[in-house]
Formats: structure tokens, sequence, C-alpha cells
């Protein structure tokens, strides 16, 4: 079977990419024939996803679009895997080449901002259904930005992507929660299990001792690194003893919350807060590796929340908020502990120190976060995939 995987970029710019950079050889390996397209060659800083010399590559950053459909319909795919096109209009030109099956990964077609998150008063989940309401809501909820002609913009393709969602052969994600969001919306979909791959590190390294509280992800508000900071007071208070925590990762937020740290570290001696940007996928293999606890104090609903799954590879546990999809992978008292909702700083701290205070409790998370892993791999979701595949093509 052929199969032509289209994404936006080339390059490693998050998770997506990520999943795509592991699950193509994968896809050589059970016997696909395999292509990419993509839309985009950037973030420029960024490493190209690696694709083995004998994928065709079909690039509108390198050809334009209407070459790079051209070579795509030549190369005559059986099925189209698409995962987080830009352009909805060329999203709707691979409808016309081959049965198309999306991997739904974020909340395309049911928010304006595909954030699923108001702002305003304080940043919080959103559970309404997408749609007009959702205009009069925007502004005062602080839905996006602040601007209505963006507003608009952003709605009229929310609109087109949901419509596309409607046309394809099939729908698949990676949770419950994001099934039950798109069932919601009126998108048949189903849930396939999702690979965690994690690069083998060469080692951690424990020159500068472990690291207690590892948060790894982008830094943006609706990511509650603010709320992780004004838990550490609480956290090193409770267990007490001194507290190494880094940030892994760069965003809009990281100005702030260096800000915020050096406060909680004029505060308390006791506790280390280091910054040390964007890592790629080998350098936060070895962070994980040397880190004792993941925190993932988002207050968006995490479509699933994969570096939960990445940490504990390395039976590395997990404290975070029982948003989205993150209940399917983090259960409490089992790989870690759930903080309670809504989401506030004394809450995530409860859930740390339950996770940090006791070593017999701590190993048993430990081994929880190993086990759960195990059921996230690649040699679950390949067969899964494949049957969705056959199910397009075949009937």
């Amino acid at each position: 079977m052929r199969v032509a995987v289209a994404s936006w970029t080339s390059r490693y710019a998050g998770g997506i990419e990520s999943y795509l950079g592991a699950v193509m050889p994968a896809m050589r390996h059970a016997g696909l024939d395999v292509s990419f397209f993509h839309e985009a060659d950037e973030p420029a800083q960024r490493a190209r996803i690696d694709l083995a010399e004998e994928i065709p590559v079909f690039s509108v950053a390198s050809s334009g679009v209407e070459r790079a459909v051209a070579q795509l319909a030549k190369w005559k795919p059986d099925v189209v895997y698409i995962h987080g096109l830009h352009e909805v209009s060329t999203a709707n030109r691979l409808l016309d080449i081959a049965p198309s099956v999306t991997f739904v990964h974020t909340y395309v077609g049911t928010c304006i901002s595909g954030t699923k998150t108001q702002t305003r008063p304080k940043p919080a989940a959103c559970s309404r259904q997408f749609g007009p309401a959702c205009l009069a809501l925007y502004l005062p909820c602080g839905c996006g930005g602040n601007s209505p002609v963006t507003m608009m913009r952003l709605y009229r393709t929310q609109q087109r992507r949901h419509q596309n969602l409607s046309h394809q052969a099939a729908v698949i994600t990676h949770s419950e929660h994001m099934r039950n969001e798109l069932v919601r919306h009126g998108i048949p979909a189903s849930v396939v299990s999702y690979p965690v791959s994690v690069p083998h590190a060469a080692g951690p390294d424990f020159s500068r001792g472990s690291i207690d509280i590892l948060f790894a992800g982008r830094m943006e508000n609706v990511k509650g690194g603010t709320l992780l900071l004004d838990a550490l007071d609480r956290v090193r208070r409770d267990l007490d003893r001194p507290l190494r925590v880094q940030f892994a990762g760069d965003g809009p937020a990281r100005q702030q919350w260096e800000e915020l740290a050096k406060g909680v570290q004029a505060r308390n001696a006791n506790v280390a807060v280091e910054f040390s940007g964007w890592s790629n996928e080998l350098q936060l293999s070895a962070t994980m590796q040397a880190s004792r606890l993941l925190v993932v104090p988002s207050v968006w609903p995490e479509p699933f929340g994969s570096v939960g799954m990445a940490a504990a590879r390395h039976g590395v546990p997990a404290a975070a908020f029982a948003v989205g999809g993150i209940p399917q992978w983090l259960h409490d008292g089992v790989n870690g502990h759930l903080a309670a909702t809504p989401a506030t700083a004394e809450g995530l701290g409860v859930a740390i120190v339950k996770c940090l205070r006791d070593e017999r409790h701590y190993a048993d998370l430990s081994r929880g976060a190993i086990e759960m892993a195990a059921r996230f791999t690649m040699q679950q979701h390949i067969p899964e995939v494949m049957r969705v595949f056959e199910r397009v093509v075949h009937g």
C-alpha cells in the first residue's frame, strides 16, 4: 500500500513532527510504501525530520502548491495520512487524490483559537461547542487576541477545517477526550494507541545533582508555568530539602517566568531554578533521565500530553492537573498524582509533594510510570493505523 504522509513542515517544530519522524520509518518497516508532502520548511533553526533517501518528498515550500500537488497525484498514493496542514485549501485538494485519513492532534475545527481555553478572568479550559456564540465570547473571555478582524479570520478558517474533517474517509486521534470532542462536533472519530518514542541518550549528567522537578514544553501562559513557580515555596517547605527545578523549552512567556523565578529564588536560597532553552529530542531524553519528577501544569485541556509518557519511559512519574487527555495516561497514585481542579498553585504543590515526599511511594510511582509507558508503543500503534488504512482503501 502507498501512503502519502502530509504535514505542515519538514522540520522538528513540535510533537507532531516528532511523531512523524518516528512513524514514517516504522511504516516502511511494516511494508508500506511511504512519501512525504509538506507545506513549509521552518523554523529554520530546527533540524529537519529524518527521512530515508528512498522516501519521495513533495514540497510546497520549494516547488509551489500546484507542482507539489501534481507530483503527489502522479505518485498515486492509495491513502493520504494528514497531520496539521495549515492551508485548508491545500488539504481540500488532497481529498481529490486519494482517500484521506486525518490524525487530529489538537483542537482543529472545534475552537476559534485552537486552544480550547479562556484566559479571563483567569486561564481555564473551555467546554463550549464551537459555533456562532463563540464570536460573542472571544474578546471578553480572552479566547485569543484582541482584534475583531483576527477573530473573524480565525473563525472562518476553523469553519473550513471542520468542513474538511467532515469529508475525511476516517478521522483518528490519541485520546478519548479528543474523540469525545470531535464526536460532539459531528465528526466520527476513533482512538488509536499513541506511540511515544524516546531516543537513546548517552546518559544523564549528575555532575550538578539530579533535577528534582522538570517542566518540558512550550512556554506560554496556558502551559501553567506561573502556577508551578508559585507552588515551589510550598513544595520546598513541605519536603524540607533543597530543590533543583529545570524549565526546558522556549516560548513567549519565558521572560515573564524567568522574572518570577528570580523572586522565588530570592525568597528561598534552597530553591534553584534553571531555564535551559529549547532541546532536541536527544538532549531532552538525557534531561528526563536526570529528573525525578515531570510536572505538567497545563491549564488548557492538553489533547494528550505525550511529554508525560516520554518521561515515563525513563521511570519518571508526573504531577499534573486532570485536564484534557492527561487522565488517559496519568493515573492518580499509580504513575504520579493528579492535582485538584480548578487549577491552583496550592493544588499543584500538594500533588508534587505526594510524588516526592516518601521514597518507597516514589519507587512505586516510578515502576508504575514504566509500566504505563509500555502501553504506548509503535508496535501497538502501527497495526491499528494500518487497519484504518485498509478499511478506507478496501472498505
